[in-house]
């Protein structure tokens, strides 16, 4: 029997208002493809504190972070899906307070990127301007953390809206999600871009050379990372394997000139 797909949606936003209703509609067209397992994950309902700074994830590694809260739990949660959406409403130009710290607290996610195979997109909910940027700089954190990163969708989200811009909402979220759901059935892990390909391997001859008591580098070493192609197995082709040695050699020169 098909296992079913379990995607979760993580909300920035402190109200079940137009940032919820724009992921209940993505969760309704995604139904209409397959059935999925769909789960909310509120972060207003979740105890997480600020981080404050201290580089212990970084150095020693994040089960050493001296702040005790649901962090945890929410990496498990994305741990346990096959899917993944960060939404968040437009605030000041940036994402919600909320998002933002949900971010910085997985920081050491963007030194030993984990979440390999699992699909991921962002939805940005606003009024009138800047939230296409910020659905860039959630779908950056998401190939940070090293999910597959679907184009997301910027919505605006007028109070009231017409018959017009409703209809306008529900096919971009329609589309959104169709690009989600193809990219959650394919298998195979993405051919890395040039620029990731060529940032891993700078990083990791960094990291070989500069950081050995450090947990990155314990962390490279037992993922196989040293001697890899890039951060899983994958066809990356002859002109990349070139573009990939000449990061090898740029990130020891680097490394040998600190």
């Amino acid at each position: 029997m098909k296992k079913m797909k379990k995607v979760i949606a993580i909300l920035g936003s402190a109200r079940k208002k137009a940032t919820y209703r724009a992921v209940q509609e993505f969760e309704k067209t995604l139904k209409t493809l397959e059935e999925v397992d769909f789960e909310y994950i509120f972060l207003s309902k979740y105890y997480l504190q600020f981080c404050n700074g201290c580089l212990t994830c970084f150095n020693k590694g994040e089960e050493y972070c001296p702040l005790k809260d649901d962090r945890d739990l929410l990496f498990e949660k994305m741990d346990q899906a096959d899917g993944v959406i960060f939404a968040s409403p437009n605030y000041s130009f940036q994402v919600s307070a909320r998002m933002k710290n949900f971010l910085d607290r997985f920081s050491y996610l963007y030194h030993r990127p984990y979440f390999f195979g699992k699909t991921f997109t962002a939805l940005v909910v606003q009024g009138f301007l800047g939230g296409k940027k910020i659905r860039k700089y959630l779908e950056s954190m998401g190939k940070h953390f090293g999910f597959k990163v679907v184009k997301g969708a910027c919505l605006k989200t007028l109070d009231p809206m017409t018959e017009k811009q409703e209809k306008k909402l529900e096919k971009e979220i329609r589309k959104a999600a169709n690009r989600f759901y193809k990219k959650l059935k394919a298998d195979s892990n993405p051919s890395p871009s040039s620029g990731r390909l060529f940032m891993f391997r700078v990083s990791r001859n960094l990291v070989e050379v500069l950081a050995p008591e450090f947990r990155d580098y314990q962390y490279y070493k037992e993922n196989g990372w040293f001697e890899s192609d890039y951060y899983y197995e994958t066809d990356i082709g002859l002109l990349k394997k070139f573009l990939g040695a000449f990061g090898d050699f740029l990130g020891k020169h680097i490394a040998q000139n600190q």
